[in-house]
């Protein structure tokens, strides 16, 4: 475990209330393929303390609280942001909040964003990579990315399940979630929704999906179609984003993500409980064992987390 100054900030745990699950479960919806799993504060707490956890930012997974009704996701929304800023007042270094908005219902965001900010003190949003089909950086949210851009919020991105249908026998956690997350980014950058809006700080769930990987073919290919974008100032775009370490710290893929972005833009996720107690153990540990200089792995375990939520440098 580390030691006390460094004990990471998790940014990538997903709180997953019974009420919540029961709603899903009641209208035969899963997590993108995954079953539904339990989750407690104590589960929480026990999965913390052996993988040197201090704080938790809870987030609600996909596929969040619109699944066709703007007034049943606006009651959903603030059912689940109250159960989370609840968790956090009972122990505010412990957890955090990214709150859940309507998306895509701008007008229910908006207000939403407005609660969670200003009565729930909540630390970000969670937004997901597309809102029912239409994908962040859509103009339709662009009043939303005006509210987020002026409160300087932190806004977590996280797959959901791609505008189309499945591959038969391969569920949409297993491939689909990397693309999700890659299209988001990538509209974010070529609407200029990121250029427009830098005051948004932008978390993408596991690495950017394959957006690392594959930057330099994308950054190339922007301009195939006649667009004014070069390749340097794309892929200098693409570097403001931050990436979490959730499913991403492999001696294969991690390399990659440390040659695309410096460690001040790489925050420790876990995707707990999504991610099997299993699961965490066998990502975070490959974590460990990277050689990595002092002050990168305290950036990565909870420097870069503390630029964007300073509250918990008490901890």
């Amino acid at each position: 475990m580390n030691s006390p100054t460094t004990h990471r900030i998790d940014v990538h745990h997903h709180a997953s209330p019974d009420f919540y699950n029961d709603w899903l479960v009641d209208r035969g919806i899963t997590a993108g393929g995954l079953a539904l799993p339990d989750w407690s504060v104590e589960s929480a707490r026990k999965i913390m303390e052996r993988h040197g956890v201090a704080t938790s930012i809870l987030s609600i997974s996909t596929p969040g609280v619109h699944l066709g009704d703007d007034k049943e996701a606006r009651a959903m929304a603030r059912r689940v942001n109250e159960y989370g800023a609840e968790v956090v007042r009972d122990d505010p270094q412990a957890f955090g909040l990214f709150a859940t908005l309507t998306l895509p219902d701008v007008d229910g965001a908006l207000a939403e964003a407005e609660y969670a900010f200003d009565t729930l003190d909540a630390d970000g949003v969670i937004l997901l990579a597309n809102a029912r089909g239409t994908y962040l950086g859509d103009p339709q949210f662009e009043p939303l990315m005006e509210e987020l851009n002026r409160r300087k919020a932190v806004v977590f991105v996280h797959p959901s399940s791609l505008p189309v249908a499945p591959v038969p026998g391969i569920p949409p956690y297993i491939a689909d979630f990397l693309l999700d997350t890659t299209r988001a980014a990538v509209n974010l950058v070529r609407t200029g929704t990121t250029r427009r809006h830098p005051d948004i700080r932008f978390i993408l769930a596991h690495a950017g999906g394959f957006l690392p990987y594959a930057a330099h073919r994308i950054a190339f290919t922007f301009g195939l179609d006649g667009s004014a974008w070069t390749p340097p100032e794309v892929l200098d775009e693409f570097g403001k984003f931050y990436f979490d370490t959730a499913q991403s710290s492999t001696d294969i893929s991690f390399p990659t993500l440390l040659s695309f972005t410096r460690p001040d833009r790489v925050l420790f996720g876990s995707d707990y409980p999504h991610v099997s107690e299993a699961g965490v153990c066998y990502f975070t540990s490959r974590l460990d064992d990277v050689e990595l200089p002092d002050d990168a792995r305290f950036a990565m375990d909870r420097g870069s987390a503390l630029n964007l939520f300073p509250r918990f440098k008490a901890v």
